[in-house]
């Protein structure tokens, strides 16, 4: 019988993957607290509708993607393919609304059933951010703000571009889709399948279709800049203008869209070419209908969600791991000795790695495979005498330190 392997477009994370995951996340968590976001998580998998409704019913994930079933009490569920929805459910099924403008930072798995490929795994993983009941620009100048800031601290903001774009408000959009679905029909015959379904419902996600016969279509529609009223040019004005005095370089792409009717104004996506195929690092935009679609009262939102295995591809200066003191005991005094050592040495503050059985040599091997800073060794003579042999294992030295000064002499090495 074939070895398990991960079911497809999963994997596993080993301790080294895993290490520059959790790098990515804590730089993120860290730079969120310095702009006031507050941590927190939602369950793993909501009743369907939460995500059906607020993606639409549509949409490739909902129809194509989702991870649904129905559970041992007959509810339908969702495996959560993103976070915004969860997080917007969040705040009106616990009475949220007093704490606006509601500021959250958020990391977890999220499952889509898609072709695996090269940072797009069916399990993946998010940072995310959001900001819910500010509907002033300067919310959206933040939020790109955090982004753009997180790259920077991973040493990433240099190779990406922060593509911008307006979807203005809801009476552009009404203008802009009457214009566009006109075009659209003057060139029904050359629109897929997928493109005519969505003529009606959604005709903007046709936008953003990858369809090669689509995308000659779409070269030359009408632009929705170009159909905004004066609340709609103010307010991207105003964003721009916010980025520019921060110094955050961006470029204008009209044709970055948002297919649902809840967006509004501002959609902006971090994007690299150092990934293949796969160039979005940070996709976030303005969903100022979405809490309102999902039966709360209107509230203004904005947010954005970064794939954790793409930015940790990317991330610069993943510390190390941190090097350990190779605890080193002769004897079966020693041995036991070692154990409440190794204890005090870990309150202490260091990382002690104590081998379970071997002899000095295997032990000693082992703490160099282990790259320890150094080898403490212990035996009955330094037992009586109430000291230690320090070795070394970069230098090779040994000194003698008495056991009461021990762990604050091992603090200096490490």
């Amino acid at each position: 019988m074939p070895a398990f392997q991960p079911v497809r477009g999963t994997h596993d994370l080993l301790p080294d993957e895993h290490r520059k995951h959790r790098y990515v996340v804590d730089t993120a968590r860290a730079v969120a607290e310095r702009f006031g976001f507050a941590e927190m998580a939602t369950p793993i998998f909501e009743f369907t509708e939460v995500f059906a409704r607020t993606m639409g019913e549509t949409s490739d994930v909902v129809s194509k993607e989702m991870y649904s079933f129905i559970d041992k009490g007959g509810e339908t569920i969702t495996l959560r393919p993103e976070y915004t929805a969860g997080i917007c459910r969040a705040f009106i099924s616990n009475g949220l609304a007093q704490q606006i403008p509601l500021k959250v930072f958020g990391h977890g798995p999220m499952f889509r059933f898609e072709r695996p490929q090269k940072g797009r795994q069916r399990q993946f993983h998010q940072i995310d951010i959001e900001v819910i009941g500010a509907p002033e620009p300067e919310a959206d100048i933040e939020v790109i703000a955090v982004a753009f800031e997180i790259l920077r601290s991973l040493g990433v903001s240099e190779h990406c571009t922060l593509e911008l774009n307006s979807l203005g408000d809801g009476d552009s959009r009404v203008t802009y889709r009457k214009v566009l679905v006109d075009y659209f029909n003057d060139h029904r015959g050359k629109l897929s399948e997928d493109s005519l379904r969505r003529l009606d419902k959604n005709p903007l996600r046709i936008l953003d279709s990858k369809d090669p016969g689509d995308r000659l279509v779409v070269a030359n529609a009408p632009l929705l800049p170009d159909h905004f009223n004066e609340l709609s040019t103010e307010f991207f004005d105003s964003v721009c203008r916010g980025l520019q005095a921060l110094g955050i370089p961006y470029a204008v792409n009209p044709r970055l869209v948002r297919g649902l009717d809840y967006y509004t104004h501002t959609a902006f996506e971090f994007v690299t070419t150092a990934l293949g195929a796969q160039g979005a690092l940070i996709a976030g935009g303005r969903y100022d209908g979405l809490i309102e679609q999902l039966g709360g009262q209107p509230t203004a939102g904005i947010g954005w969600a970064g794939g954790i295995e793409r930015l940790a591809m990317l991330a610069q200066g993943v510390p190390s791991l941190r090097r350990p003191v190779a605890l080193v005991p002769m004897g079966a005094a020693a041995e036991l000795a070692a154990l409440p050592l190794a204890q005090e040495l870990r309150r202490a503050g260091l990382a002690v790695e104590l081998a379970y059985k071997g002899n000095v040599g295997k032990r000693m091997k082992r703490a160099n495979k282990l790259n320890a800073v150094c080898a403490v060794l212990l035996g009955e003579n330094e037992l009586q005498r109430r000291v230690a042999a320090v070795k070394n294992l970069d230098t090779g030295t040994q000194e003698e330190v008495a056991l009461d000064r021990l762990a604050q002499r091992l603090l200096a090495l490490d």
